[in-house]
């Protein structure tokens, strides 16, 4: 799209009055089932493509596009663009308004549902490096993201827009109160980057709770050695049952009481005090315990 076809298109989609107009002209209305919530913040918009280091040889897969403003600056940013978006009623909102754009396709589905794999061959080439850029539904945000990271897909970077908390929970160190399972996982997957906080006031309609941007490189692979990746997971998981229990409780409610002396000194040998919670422990304390469980004919 030239220059002069983007002034011709008219203001951007994600003006406030543009915006207005879109919804008015349909007469959209939000289902807060699908935690419909529209950004009307141009300054926003470009931190997130910015973040997301697109060119015209890059992909971009978006998810939830809503009426098509980050969309349409996807589309003058990277090279081919999906949008995927479960709402039926958006879908012929969505190419009326990005009509002047060539390198869009849209696909009306569920994102957790869809065979994503087969998705990306179809629709970028082989050599394309693809992101998934996107300003997530509060309520589906942490199984979208684990779905995106657990099936190994080509990506580059995850770019999302997700509640502030939970941002901060993706991004936490070992040793606070936002540190926990999410962290693990994520981290275990990519490097999180909190790339700027946006109000709630930035959106129609206005959610209840503060937003952030988060950015996650996908690493080349994962930070630390595991014998069996989904045993690992599961110790992450009971280590974090009762947060104000001990390590060594939680371990023990998972494996028996009768074993809380053996699961202590297995802890002990990975230099970890039993005494310790959960969200002390780093990734490679984590690794030691699975993979020493498994040596010793623990699995779960």
């Amino acid at each position: 799209m030239t220059d002069e076809q983007r002034r011709a298109a008219g203001p951007e989609v994600s003006s406030p009055k543009r915006t207005k107009d879109i919804i008015a002209k349909y007469g959209f209305q939000f289902k807060k089932s699908l935690g419909q919530n529209f950004l009307i913040d141009s300054n926003i918009l470009g931190k997130i493509v910015d973040a997301a280091q697109l060119d015209k040889s890059k992909g971009a897969l978006e998810i939830g596009p809503g009426i098509g403003a980050l969309t349409e600056r996807l589309a003058q940013t990277a090279g081919i663009v999906t949008a995927v978006e479960i709402d039926q009623r958006l879908i012929p909102i969505l190419r009326e308004v990005l009509a002047p754009y060539e390198n869009i396709g849209i696909v009306h589905g569920d994102v957790l549902k869809l065979d994503l794999k087969a998705l990306i061959a179809e629709r970028y080439n082989a050599t394309d490096r693809i992101s998934v850029v996107a300003n997530l539904p509060y309520y589906v945000t942490t199984p979208i993201l684990m779905k995106l990271l657990e099936e190994r897909l080509p990506l580059e970077h995850i770019v999302v827009m997700i509640q502030k908390e939970v941002a901060e929970r993706m991004a936490a160190k070992p040793g606070g109160k936002e540190y926990g399972s999410l962290s693990i996982a994520v981290q275990y997957y990519c490097e999180p980057q909190i790339v700027c906080t946006v109000p709630h006031t930035v959106f129609i309609p206005q959610p209840n709770v503060d937003s952030a941007v988060i950015k996650l490189t996908l690493r080349d692979r994962p930070p630390v050695e595991v014998e069996d990746e989904a045993h690992f997971f599961r110790i992450v998981q009971a280590s974090f049952a009762q947060r104000r229990k001990t390590l060594a409780n939680n371990l023990s409610s998972l494996f028996g009481k009768e074993h809380r002396e053996e699961t202590a000194e297995l802890l002990r040998a990975c230099n970890v005090d039993p005494g310790r919670r959960g969200e002390t422990l780093s990734l490679a304390e984590y690794a030691c315990i699975s993979n020493a469980l498994l040596a010793k004919g623990w699995p779960i």
